[in-house]
């Protein structure tokens, strides 16, 4: 019984002076005042233990709430709030199909191409100016390009190619393999597709903050007739992953993480969404290859940075550090050029 398990024992609750022995007569007498202590006593501690126990039926019953089981989970697998990051729940009874935060109680819908995860999701008058590249990329013509001559032209800075990039990711990938990844920056889905046709992942998961990128990546998921039961695109802000912290198994960024306004606050997010044993795979451009100009890069690019949002890496060494700062271990690297693929790993 919850309450005789908390009492303590009556040494301790009861006056020692009502316990001491007479020599030679056996136990004194207790008076009046002493019994009342002994009789106050027990009675806080008897209420105290019954306080107890209401407070761990309480704790269990919070916790049967939030533990569901996986065959008949009502949230959405993966997707949390990115407020918050609660587990969202899907309301599959409503016409329009939304999820809702049970803790913020905010809802996201989809708009038949994507989910819009990011913090100022279905907002009315609010706006927000974005840096130069993030805005860039938002474009409409930029978005239509990219897989129709802009992204090709990353062979001239020693990328081997959209599909040479992917079978070297591929072999960071492989811890990852039956589980889900994500496809951070994803652009116009070009690897977010090659993912789905590999068949190595449970579910892929798009990402991307443009809006017509990802319209872009809707349309050749259509037109290349790519199944989407395992495809999700989202719409989300790399600095704000709307996912359960150690919920993802891998998360790819194909030339991306020289675009992002912080590198050190996407990667801090990468680290807390995967899971332990997880993979980060990204590639990128480091600029060192011409070694006389590495001194006037490294005084040169925070002006660079300021006016355009994009980062200038000088050294493999500086995304090491970036991955070890963010808590990811066992970093490599390949490079060519000023292409370089790297891997790190949430510490199991």
């Amino acid at each position: 019984m919850a309450g005789a398990g908390a009492v303590r024992s009556i040494g301790t609750i009861l006056p020692r002076r009502c316990l001491a022995l007479n020599r030679g007569r056996g136990p004194q007498r207790f008076t009046r005042p002493l019994v009342f202590m002994a009789v106050t006593r027990l009675s806080a501690a008897v209420s105290e233990s019954a306080s107890a126990a209401s407070t761990v039926e309480e704790t269990t019953q919070i916790q049967q709430d939030i533990e569901f089981d996986e065959e008949t989970d009502p949230r959405e697998d993966k997707l949390a709030c990115p407020i918050c990051y609660y587990p969202l729940v899907k309301k599959s009874n409503e016409s329009v199909p939304r999820l809702e935060c049970d803790v913020c109680k905010k809802e996201y819908r989809n708009n038949g191409t994507y989910l819009d995860l990011t913090v100022a999701a279905s907002s009315g008058e609010y706006t927000e100016s974005m840096p130069a590249a993030t805005e860039l990329f938002r474009s409409p013509l930029v978005s239509f390009l990219y897989e129709r001559g802009w992204r090709q032209n990353f062979v001239w800075g020693g990328f081997p190619g959209p599909e040479k990039e992917f079978e070297m990711a591929k072999e960071y990938l492989k811890p990852a393999i039956g589980g889900t990844i994500v496809d951070a920056s994803c652009g116009s889905g070009l690897f977010s597709r090659l993912f789905v046709k590999s068949g190595m992942f449970s579910q892929v998961i798009a990402l991307d903050f443009s809006e017509n990128m990802l319209r872009q990546c809707s349309e050749f998921v259509e037109s290349e007739n790519i199944p989407k039961e395992n495809l999700v695109l989202v719409r989300a802000d790399i600095s704000r992953l709307p996912f359960p912290s150690g919920s993802i198994d891998a998360i790819h960024a194909g030339a991306a993480i020289h675009c992002w306004p912080s590198p050190a606050s996407a990667v801090a997010e990468i680290s807390r969404v995967l899971r332990p044993g997880g993979v980060f795979v990204a590639t990128t451009f480091i600029v060192d290859v011409v070694p006389p100009a590495v001194p006037v890069l490294r005084l040169t690019r925070q002006y660079f940075a300021q006016f355009t949002s994009n980062t200038i890496y000088v050294s493999e060494t500086e995304l090491e550090d970036l991955c070890s700062a963010c808590g990811l271990v066992g970093f490599t690297c390949v490079r060519n050029g000023f292409f370089v693929i790297i891997s790190a790993t949430k510490p199991s």
